[in-house]
């Protein structure tokens, strides 16, 4: 990746609630991606395991929703959350507790997000004064 790319995608970045977005879409399609698993424990509750497929797409869907339209983040991020505690019932705990986890995560660092913030500036270390020496022959 150039520089100017670099450059232009951390401007992007810095606009928007980018890691709550990014984690909350994780999440849905961590708990997506765990529905489809071969594994004997997986359940499917209601008519052919609809929930268990809409509640991490809502989540998907809200994510990604964030990212490029923060301006609603307060909104969609209420929605994320309250569809990540619903995979809880619905989709295997949650996508076995990493998807939910995910999700919450989320959904509270995009709620939290304010677009007025002022990015923080990396400080440059401040060098170490040398430490006085014990003399320990002094009596």
């Amino acid at each position: 990746m150039s520089g100017r790319a670099r450059a232009a995608f951390r401007r992007w970045r810095t606009a928007r609630p980018f890691w709550g977005g990014l984690l909350l879409a994780l999440g849905g399609a961590e708990i997506l991606f765990t529905e489809k698993a071969s594994l004997k424990v997986v359940m499917h509750i209601g008519v052919q395991g609809l929930a268990g497929y809409l509640l991490p797409g809502v989540m998907l869907l809200c994510g990604l929703l964030i990212l490029f339209s923060p301006a609603q983040r307060l909104f969609y991020s209420i929605v994320g959350i309250l569809a990540s505690l619903g995979t809880w019932l619905t989709s295997n705990l949650g996508g076995f507790l990493i998807g939910l986890l995910l999700g919450a995560a989320g959904s509270c660092l995009a709620f939290g997000w304010l677009p007025d913030q002022e990015p923080r500036r990396r400080l440059p270390r401040r060098r170490r004064a040398p430490s006085p020496t014990v003399d320990s022959a002094a009596p």
